[in-house]
């Protein structure tokens, strides 16, 4: 095992529970710029929770990672995905290619899945839809010319070899329950080890920041109220220790959850007074633009593009389940919703 990280990313291999291993591995052009996957040791060889990023360096990284715990990227027979993001799934794709390693994704990732192989490209087709709903349609103008450029190979978009549904999966010598939490992606599965005290969270529950809502393919059905829905979810069933995807692990999966449905409680009010200082009718641009955003409480002018387009489609995704609470009525004038208190 190396030495204790000074940054949650660096490069490694942590051990985090009796044959579970944390492996960070690199994220390019991504500000969180590193995402844990979990090295499980089982009966015939090695499981991966996640499975990173499609990027040159991550073969390396892996192959070091685990060279300290005396193991190999050969060994490595499944790896259970929990969403469809690229930081999670296409290196998994990868792995498969070169060392036949069995993949596996949340069923209702399908059609988002073939969505992404049919447009052949890293266009977020529905953020683009909800910023000309939120009256943004200039930013997503931006938003479409700077994904076309950039890379995609759509062999990394390849179908599973199986769909998770949810229920217990035996690993030979571990037991993992996939239950679906869906809300930062239609599909998202957490992975709980109920003899160990563990969850696998990805992108569900994190340790420092909220997930993105919004950001994905396919229709948009109220994200935000089935992201609310998993959170509760999990404060029904046991609590256990938090392996997140971005961060370093913790005490109690309860406690953050918590944390996170407070941060919304919190949002919500803020949403409903941007409304009201608009005169009582606003665009969720207009309501964007009068928040403040990430830890640093930044101000929504000094947000480059992406983090706009995050923002916009993270206001919308609030004021729908203010109005599916009747707490807000809305109107289409065109294509932009406005909201009203």
């Amino acid at each position: 095992m190396t030495a204790p990280a000074t940054w949650w990313g660096d490069l490694g291999c942590y051990q985090v529970a009796a044959g579970v291993h944390r492996i960070p591995l690199t994220m390019p052009n991504d500000g969180l710029r590193a995402v844990n996957v979990y090295a499980l040791e089982v009966d015939d060889g090695l499981v991966l929770v996640d499975g990173g990023w499609a990027v040159e360096s991550a073969f390396g990284e892996l192959e070091a990672a685990l060279a300290t715990i005396g193991r190999s990227p050969q060994e490595i027979r499944d790896v259970y995905v929990t969403h469809v993001h690229r930081d999670h799934y296409t290196f998994a794709v990868r792995l498969r290619e070169r060392y036949g390693t069995r993949v596996h994704l949340g069923s209702p990732e399908r059609p988002g899945l073939a969505a992404v192989r049919s447009l052949a490209s890293n266009v977020p087709m529905s953020s683009l839809r909800e910023l000309a709903r939120s009256g943004a349609s200039d930013l997503g103008a931006r938003i479409e010319a700077m994904t076309r450029d950039l890379p995609f190979d759509v062999a990394d978009w390849a179908d599973p070899d199986s769909w998770v549904e949810g229920g217990p999966i035996d690993l030979g010598g571990r037991v993992l329950e996939a239950v679906p939490t869906p809300g930062h992606t239609k599909g998202h599965v957490v992975y709980h080890d109920l003899d160990h005290g563990l969850l696998f969270s990805g992108d569900h529950v994190l340790p420092t920041i909220t997930p993105s809502i919004g950001f994905e393919l396919g229709d948009w059905d109220l994200p935000l109220g089935r992201f609310l829905g998993s959170l509760e979810l999990l404060l029904a069933g046991p609590d256990a220790r938090l392996m997140p995807a971005h961060g370093y692990p913790g005490d109690s999966v309860h406690e953050r959850v918590e944390a996170l449905l407070e941060h919304h409680r919190v949002r919500f009010d803020e949403v409903q007074d941007a409304v009201r200082a608009c005169g009582g009718s606003a665009t969720a641009l207009e309501v964007a633009e009068r928040l403040l955003w990430t830890r640093r409480r930044t101000p929504f002018v000094d947000l480059d593009d992406f983090n706009r387009m995050i923002a916009v489609c993270e206001t919308i995704a609030h004021l729908d389940v203010l109005v599916d609470r009747d707490e807000l009525d809305s109107q289409r004038a065109d294509t932009v919703e406005v909201f009203r208190a």
